[in-house]
């Protein structure tokens, strides 16, 4: 991976697709947290969408390097 590929966090260089994934997660986790009120559903639709981001565009990355 390239400089403007990674992002260093406590001196340890991450992925920025990994970040990207992490904070859809979180997006999709307090969205669906706060239309349906519900902790199971919230955290199975966040997990979900973070596993299915990080996959797709590692993926992709892959592919273009």
């Amino acid at each position: 991976m390239t400089i403007a590929t990674e992002v260093q966090i406590a001196g340890v260089p991450w992925p920025v697709y990994k970040l990207l994934a992490l904070a859809i997660g979180a997006l999709v986790l307090v969205v669906v947290g706060l239309i349906t009120t519900s902790l199971a559903p919230a955290v199975l639709a966040g997990s979900a969408a973070a596993a299915v981001t990080w996959l797709a565009l590692s993926i992709v990355g892959s592919r273009a390097a």
